[in-house]
Order: C-alpha cells, then structure tokens, then sequence
C-alpha cells in the first residue's frame, strides 16, 4: 500500500472513471469501500488525516454483539451484529480473537437474569456463534479474576465475545481495498464538493503534503466522516441542521497486574447506566468507557477529570487492587456519532447504535451511527443506497467472503506471539531482518516491536509520520504514552531515511508527537537525555 499510488491513479484524472468516492478512511469509510471493491466498483478514499485517526482507532476493542442493546431490547441490531462478529472472525483471524467475559454476581437475581438474557445473546449468534454462555461458581469467578472483590461475590455468568485492533484493522482493510483495484489516500483533506445541474458530481481536495488541489469526479459521492458528517452536508446545504451529537467514550489502560487472567470483566450496570469493561488487550489492560454528551468535534478529543475519576471509582468498586491515576499507562478519549437527541434529551446511552443512510436531494450519500463490528454491513447497505438511487449498476456484493490482508489459517495463528497482529505480514518483516540484521533490534527494552516494524509500516502500510507509526501501525501510544514519547527518536530517525525527509522534519515531528503523547497522560513526561 504506498501513498504515491493512489496519487498517481488521482492525478491519471479522466482516464479513471470513479464508481465510489468516499470522504473518510475510518472504520464507516473503510467498510464502504471494502463493500464496493467486492462488486467490482472502481473505488476512491480519502482522509484529512491518517486511516482511523478518529473514533476509528478508540474504541473499546471489542467485535461484539451488543449485550447492552440486548437488554434495550433492541434484538435485530444485536442479531446482525453478532452475525457481523463472526464473518469478521473468519475474514480477519489474525485480528479478533475469542474473548470470555466474567459478569460478577452479587446477587442471585443478577445470576438468574443474566444467565437467562446471555442464552438469548447464544441463540442470536446461531452458527457463527464462539462459544456458550454459562452461570459460574464463587470460586471458579475467583480463579478466573483473580482479583475480583469477593465480599458478597454469588458468583458469575460467562458469555464469549470477539477483542480486537481497531487501527490494525483500518489498515489492513485499507490494503485490501487497493489490492481489489480501489485507491485509498490518508492526509488528503475533501475541501468541497463537485456539482454539475444541481446534484453532486465529484469533490474538490487537496492533499496536505504537497498543497496540492484537486478536482476528482466520481458517479457517486459518499458522506462517511463519522462526527463530522455535518461538515460535509453543510458543503452540500450551507443551511442544513445538524444530525449527529457526538458522545465521548474514555478509556484507561493499565498494567497486566490489575487483570492477570486472559479473561475480561463486564460489569452490567454501572452508577450512570452504562456497562464497564475490563479487556485484555496486548499485555495491557483497557477498562472503560464513559459516555459524555459534547457539543464540539474534534480528532484528538480530550478525557475530562471526571470521566477519569468515574472509570477509577468504579473499578475500584470490583477490583481488589484499586487502580489509581499513578497507575494508568495511557487515557484515550473517542466521539460516537450518535444521532442528534430530540427535544433537547442528552441520554446518548439510549440511542440506538443501528447506522442510517441517507440520500439528500443533490445525490449526496451520507451514513452515520454504526460501529465497528457492523462496519462490512453497514458498506453493503451504503453501496446498495447508491445503486438504489440510480447512480450504480446493479451487482452483488462479495464483502461476505472477502478475506482481508494479512489473513491466516486459523491453525497458524499465535495470539501469544506479540506480533500476531502483522498476520501473514510478519514472514515478509522477517524476511527485512534477514537482509539487514540491525532492523531486528528493539525499539524499547521493554516492548517487542522492531526497527523493521517501522521500516515496513513507512514502505507498505503509508505511515507518514511518528504519530502515525506509533499510535496506529503498532499501539504503543494507546498501551505506555511514555514508552512511546521514549521510543520517538528512534522512529522519527528511521521514518526519515524512508520518507527521504531532513533533520529539520525529524525535530519537527519529535517535537510534535512528544506533545500530542502527553495528552495521554495524566502528568507531564519528558524523554530522558539517554532515551531512544
């Protein structure tokens, strides 16, 4: 996957005929894409900043049905979500793995109703189901969660869900895209849109590199940008209103210690309505997440001292060993695009996650709400909107079966292994340190990943800058913020000899991303005069 590719298909202008072009490369645009290039659809994405930088790369790692929307009632999201979770599982093995969640009991009602509503979660899963539900002992909740608080423990229910990696995913959909014959370009901000009598016929766009614009026409135009659809249909109707509020949804994470297990908590009902969540997720531990009605959107959102003390009070609650600030690794803050609430309600928990697409009377395509889990279906329904409505010659979609890059046999995969997430990718990485030995070295003695991890995600995956490589091609700004401000020097020399950059790139981007990671902490951290 190389960013220069996709310019030169741009830039051969008329001589490709665009089916899709679609502004966002998050999880909503990716997922359109992946759809279109499965019916044979020549396909464009384009993002303003890098694949998933948003929402995208900050969730709670989770491909899940939904067991909160089950209690909501709402069965038809849960059902094709669960049915989502699976195909997922199949099309990207090396990605999600299956995940057993402990729901602790402290009454014996909570065990029979949970008990009673993870059957119907079983029965909606049907064959792509990853295993049943069951009630659990006292003791075997205890062996399980070792640090599970047990005055009052009745014991637990146990049900099994998908964890996987968001930004890995992006990326790896991103390849499969322009392997299918479609285009994807990160740091290409859409500036307007093309119309021709009155309905819309392409997009005008400028890359951020090169301060380059372009005109690029397209048969169909799709609105996937997540909080920030409303940016772009007000290109299309400078009056329009807005339709999506964003919620925030924090995360911490926090050493092993504090969930030894491979099992995760779930923790059905928490003092704001909410569920809480405890997953293992690259030997770290992510517990959250909040949901905090915002007014404003933005692509590096910021925990308010609230949603933090919340997530820490309540894990206090259940966990025998209390996390405290000092203890937390990294914060990370994400926006749903959740409908605007009607009647000035803010109760953003109980509005439906189900997606909705949208055609406005210029053709403009704009879908919103979703999650990752649906993000293939929620492509499907898109480009079928776009046939709908005329702009698209009927064909079946194929995104069902398609594997995405890096997919393995699920007998080769090691989860224990702390590059398994490269999938097929770590042979042809290998392969980068056999020529040259010295890419095998560590980037931080702490943590497994390679000088070549770099060299590979600045070749093939279009990392363009620290931030890029650091947050979303490996995870170490979500997992240790200060691991990652030590391990920037390294990178920024690496990425510079890659990119065919200068020192003045180099201390421009240290410099940048040694603030942007302290936004992931929650006290200032300066690299030390000896750190990579």
């Amino acid at each position: 996957m190389k960013r220069e590719k996709s310019l030169e298909m741009i830039e051969s202008g008329s001589k490709i005929d665009w089916d899709l072009i679609i502004i966002g490369g998050g999880a909503t645009g990716l997922g359109v894409a992946l759809d279109g290039v499965s019916r044979g659809f020549k396909v464009l994405v384009l993002e303003q900043a890098d694949f998933a930088k948003g929402t995208s790369s900050r969730s709670t790692k989770l491909v899940h049905g939904g067991v909160r929307y089950l209690a909501q009632g709402n069965i038809d999201l849960v059902r094709e979500a669960l049915r989502e979770r699976g195909l997922l599982q199949k099309n990207a093995p090396h990605l999600v793995q299956n995940e057993i969640f402990v729901i602790p009991n402290y009454s014996w009602w909570d065990k029979f109703f949970y008990s009673v509503g993870l059957k119907v979660y079983d029965l909606l899963s049907g064959k792509l189901s990853l295993g049943k539900s069951k009630g659990i002992s006292k003791s075997e909740a205890v062996s399980r969660i070792p640090t599970i608080k047990q005055d009052g423990l009745k014991g637990g229910v146990i049900y099994h869900d998908g964890q996987f990696d968001d930004s890995r995913l992006s990326v790896n959909v991103a390849q499969t895209v322009m392997e299918h014959g479609g285009a994807a370009l990160n740091y290409c901000e859409v500036t307007g849109l093309v119309k021709d009598n009155g309905k819309v016929s392409g997009v005008k766009a400028k890359d951020r590199e090169t301060g380059k614009d372009y005109t690029i026409k397209g048969k169909s135009v799709i609105n996937a940008t997540g909080v920030f659809v409303d940016d772009i249909l007000k290109m299309d109707k400078p009056e329009h209103k807005k339709i999506v509020k964003p919620s925030q949804g924090v995360h911490l994470v926090f050493d092993k210690s504090f969930l030894p297990g491979t099992d995760a908590i779930m923790i059905p009902k928490t003092s704001d309505g909410r569920v809480l969540f405890a997953v293992p997720w690259h030997d770290k531990v992510v517990v959250g997440t909040t949901d905090t009605p915002l007014d404003e959107h933005s692509l590096e959102p910021t925990a308010l001292e609230e949603e933090i003390e919340f997530i820490l009070e309540t894990a206090d609650r259940y966990m025998t060993k209390s996390p405290t600030r000092g203890d937390v690794k990294s914060v990370y803050a994400g926006l749903r695009p959740l409908a605007a609430p009607q009647e000035g309600s803010t109760k953003t928990k109980e509005i439906s996650r189900s997606h909705k697409v949208m055609v406005s009377d210029t053709g403009l395509i704009t879908i919103t709400g979703g999650k990752w889990t649906t993000f293939r279906k929620m492509g499907e329904d898109t480009v079928d909107k776009a046939i709908s409505a005329g702009a698209l010659p009927n064909k079946k979609s194929t995104s069902e079966q398609m594997a995405v890059h890096g997919a393995m046999e699920p007998e080769n995969i090691d989860f224990s292994n702390p590059h398994y997430f490269f999938g097929a990718d770590e042979e042809k990485i290998q392969a980068l340190i056999d020529e040259d030995p010295s890419l095998g070295e560590a980037l931080h003695p702490d943590y497994s990943y390679r000088k070549a991890d770099v060299v590979w995600a600045a070749r093939h995956e279009m990392a363009r800058s620290i931030e890029d490589f650091l947050a979303r091609r490996v995870r170490v700004l979500f997992l240790d913020a200060r691991a990652a401000i030590d391990m920037a020097r390294e990178v920024a020399e690496l990425m510079e000899k890659e990119l065919n950059k200068n020192a003045d790139w180099k201390k421009k981007e240290i410099s940048t991303f040694v603030e942007l990671a302290n936004r992931y902490l929650l006290e200032r951290y300066e690299p030390s005069s000896n750190s990579n």
